[in-house]
């Protein structure tokens, strides 16, 4: 069953199959002949995972260390860096299999729907919806490492060249996202090498196009990585880890979001990249929900789930590291059943607001004004050369469309002098705030 990674098929079963098990949480499933085989094909799959060794756990190796004495150091601390230290070694996962209890399977099974569903209701609803849960995608998996900008600011650094800030971060991140999706028909190390560097091209390029080529450490302090919380492996070893994981990522015998915790688990322990590994290895989870077909039309808005509970979701990660598979698949899980009600909330909000902007003003069919409205939602700070550029009109007549958005209050201005003017849609940006701050009081407001 493809699209759930169930490890058997109909015809594994003698049964007569009407359609693909990927089409699961999609079609009409009535015959009685194919329900029956998705029960069976799930009992199989749960007696196959429930009877399997233990996740391979990180093993540890000594590495010698140079130290370099550069910064003004105690005595204390010059001892403390010097000498071998340990190099995480995590173990290969291409043909492992976790052993997952009945009752996380049935969560996956439950969150796996209701992903499916929500992404066929997207289906159905105007493009401009997609990217703005592709925006508040980036935005939160940013957030989980620090990098906030309100809506505003990452709406004007939207427009264009912007000065390097963390409006700026966030947009490359936007750009990582859409490269992610794009990306995911073939997941292999250049594709993942390209997400890198589409989001750090413009803030550190020499960053990009490759591997990392030296040892990196997560906290302790920059002098050396005896004090570290976590070494990931030696780069000389990053290679190798990273074929094993793209291996990994291309088997259908596990249900998708499975495959997408452990897969993002084993790429922060891995840490392939010098910086920005959060960011990359949660747009690399979007990769693996859209390759294998659980979704397909939006990003669901995953990084606004972790972030309800950003210490759970990094204690599953160092839980991962010690062999237990079941915390990050859990904790994946439940971000997915938030990301859909929080997605789904900002979603019914931007119709309101478009709903009331139809109802309350009147604008003629196939006006510059007319088509405006939908940019907003999308883009809610424009200029008169965006708007002409976008909706393929006029100067002339994007400047009479924004004179009449903002007579009717729809528009504001949104910065001041006469040059280089811009507008803003207030409606659309406090909703954008609203869903931010709800995401951030991590549970204590609810959707």
């Amino acid at each position: 069953m493809a699209a759930f990674g169930w490890p058997f098929s109909c015809s594994d079963v003698g049964i007569p199959h009407r359609s693909r098990c990927s089409d699961l949480g999609r079609a009409n499933l009535v015959d009685v002949e194919w329900k029956t085989c998705c029960a069976i094909s799930r009992l199989l799959a749960l007696r196959t995972l429930m009877q399997v060794e233990a996740w391979p756990s990180v093993e540890y190796e000594e590495r010698p260390w140079i130290s370099n004495f550069d910064a003004s150091l105690s005595r204390r601390a010059r001892m403390a860096a010097r000498g071998p230290y340990r190099a995480a070694v995590p173990g290969i996962i291409a043909l492992a299999t976790p052993k997952i209890s009945s009752e996380v399977l049935a969560l996956v099974d439950d969150a796996s729907r209701e992903l499916a569903r929500f992404d066929t209701q997207l289906g159905s609803t105007p493009m401009h919806m997609s990217s703005i849960l592709l925006r508040s995608e980036s935005a939160s998996s940013s957030e989980i490492e620090q990098i906030t900008a309100s809506s505003k600011q990452l709406a004007l650094a939207e427009l264009g060249p912007s000065k390097p800030g963390n409006a700026y971060l966030v947009v490359a991140n936007v750009h990582a996202m859409s490269a992610a999706m794009d990306l995911s028909a073939e997941l292999g190390p250049e594709p993942i090498i390209e997400m890198h560097r589409i989001l750090m091209e413009d803030s550190d390029p020499r960053l990009t196009g490759h591997w990392r080529q030296q040892q990196v450490w997560i906290g302790g302090g920059a002098q050396s990585p005896h004090r570290a919380h976590f070494v990931p492996p030696h780069h000389e070893r990053v290679d190798a880890l990273m074929n094993d994981l793209v291996q990994f990522i291309a088997r259908t015998d596990l249900p998708v979001l499975i495959m997408a915790a452990l897969a993002h688990a084993q790429f922060e322990t891995i840490h392939p990249f010098p910086d920005a590994n959060g960011r990359t290895g949660r747009a690399l989870i979007h990769s693996v929900l859209k390759s294998s077909g659980l979704v397909r039309n939006a990003t669901t808005p995953i990084s606004a789930g972790l972030l309800s509970s950003v210490d759970n979701y990094f204690d599953a990660l160092t839980a991962y590291r010690k062999g237990e598979s079941e915390p990050i698949i859990i904790r994946l899980a439940e971000a997915s059943f938030e990301a859909v009600t929080s997605g789904r909330w900002l979603v019914e909000q931007l119709a309101q607001v478009r709903s009331n902007w139809n109802s309350h003003h009147r604008f003629r069919a196939g006006s510059t004004a007319q088509k405006m409205p939908d940019l907003l939602l999308q883009q809610p700070v424009v200029s008169t050369a965006f708007v002409a550029k976008e909706l393929n009109a006029s100067v002339v007549a994007a400047t009479n469309a924004i004179e009449q958005l903002e007579e009717l209050q729809i528009l504001t201005r949104a910065n001041s002098g006469s040059r280089n003017r811009l507008w803003q849609a207030p409606e659309v940006l406090d909703t954008l705030d609203d869903f931010a701050s709800r995401v951030r009081c991590r549970g204590r407001v609810k959707f």
